[in-house]
């Protein structure tokens, strides 16, 4: 019978492990479908964003109390799941609780900090749930959060909640047994949280303490595997990508504009300036800027699907706080939403601009950067808007008149301004004759 339940729980674990795979597969091949961007420059510096940023959270403490009950769920979930390494060994060798014997005292006080966590974890979980459902926090409720963005953030809340009750469910029935002796349950000593649930478990039978036990055990396993291959078609998978992403991050100064390097030579070209790669033209003209999302880097595709979807940027957004449409978290949505479809294949005719993303949109955008600043991952919404406005200036030639005229007179005067450089200082001039 042993080995029956145990050939079971490989398969429990081996299916899910498959799909994860291959779903890690597909989104690798989605973000290479990017084009290439040379991020390998100072490590060091990257190191640091990462463990800062990511791994310590920096920018989430600039709101102390969610940043605490997010820190709650992020330990809780990197410390929790050790817990699941003695899962697995239980279930390949049909034992239970297999480290119990061997680290004595010290299992106790690691089962102990685990419950503890797994407490902070429900209750941050619930108080997340409130503020989404019943506060309401505005950040939530913006038009793209409507449907499934606004369902996929309760689920995982509730997913979490249930899993970590269970936790506790089986350790309370796994101690009842162990006070009556029942063959097998290896005393964990006193786990001061699930011990408040014991009054509930102590008048039922073995039997049905054994079932719940077991129960709560398998749907734990159950629920791990599956929520890591739920979170790949998440907005949840920011817990992995959190930390390439923030690792690749634009290390420049905030508001540097990086120059297309097929205009920065073709202009070095005419001014018979040394150009670096040699001035030979390409052998194929590419396209500037951006018009679908397979036009856009390989880290911006990244950058999509590390989006948590807080709403950091759009709350910080000055076009989206004055009423225009622009919003930067829908920008890295529709982004990974069409990356997503092309990928797949789907979507032949489309293109995210246009068919996500419209130009009022990206017109509304001022460049400030206010967004990458807020974002806790170090997002760039910045670059794709970037992007598409250089194909509507420069290959549809669609900017707003206004702009240019702007263009123009910066490309003849060499300011924003109709006038002749000539004639830049009379200001001056004019001050020098009152004086």
């Amino acid at each position: 019978m042993t080995w029956m339940i145990q050939l079971v729980f490989v398969a429990v674990v081996a299916v899910p492990i498959y799909f994860l795979i291959r779903r890690i597969k597909q989104i690798r091949r989605n973000i290479l479908l990017g084009k290439d961007l040379d991020r390998s420059d100072r490590s060091g510096d990257r190191w640091k964003a990462m463990m800062l940023i990511a791994f310590g959270q920096k920018k989430m403490f600039k709101k102390p109390i969610p940043a605490f009950l997010h820190l709650l769920i992020y330990v809780g979930f990197l410390v929790i799941n050790l817990e699941v390494l003695e899962f697995l060994i239980d279930g390949l060798f049909g034992t239970h609780r297999i480290f119990a014997p061997y680290l004595g005292a010290f299992y106790n006080v690691a089962m102990n900090i685990f419950e503890c966590l797994a407490l902070g974890v429900l209750i941050s979980c619930i108080a997340f749930l409130i503020r989404r459902n019943v506060i309401k926090v505005s950040r939530f409720t913006k038009p793209e959060m409507k449907g499934w963005p606004a369902m996929d953030g309760n689920l995982i809340l509730i997913i979490e909640c249930v899993l970590m009750m269970a936790i506790l469910k089986m350790n309370a029935a796994d101690q009842v047994l162990q006070s009556r002796g029942v063959a097998g349950y290896v005393d964990t000593g006193h786990l001061m949280i699930s011990s408040l649930m014991i009054p509930i478990f102590e008048h039922f039978s073995d039997g049905f303490l054994i079932f719940t036990e077991r129960a709560a055990w398998w749907f734990h396993i159950i629920g791990i595997f599956t929520f890591a291959v739920y979170v790949t078609y998440s907005k949840h998978l920011h817990i992995f990508l959190a930390f390439p992403n923030t690792y690749y991050s634009n290390l420049a100064p905030k508001g540097k504009i990086q120059n297309m390097d097929a205009v920065t030579k073709e202009v070095k070209s005419m001014l018979g300036m040394p150009v670096e790669g040699g001035s030979e033209p390409p052998t194929e003209v590419g396209t500037f800027g951006a018009k679908d999302a397979s036009d856009l880097s390989w880290k911006s595709l990244m950058e999509a699907y590390s989006c948590t979807e807080c709403g950091r940027c759009t709350t910080e957004c000055p076009a989206n706080q004055t009423g225009k449409l622009l919003s930067p978290r829908k920008i890295m949505m529709d982004t990974r939403d069409r990356i997503e479809e092309i990928g797949a294949g789907q979507g032949e005719g489309k293109s995210l601009l246009g068919d996500f993303i419209t130009k009022e949109e990206i017109n509304a955008c001022t460049s400030c950067n206010a967004c990458t600043e807020a974002c806790p991952i170090n997002i760039d919404p910045l670059s794709i808007i970037l992007e598409m406005k250089r194909y509507v200036a420069m290959e549809e030639s669609g900017s707003p008149a206004s702009w240019n005229s702007m263009f123009s007179n910066i490309e003849t005067n060499f300011a924003p301004w109709k006038f002749s450089p000539t004639d830049r200082f009379n200001w001056a001039q004019d001050l020098n004759d009152k004086n």
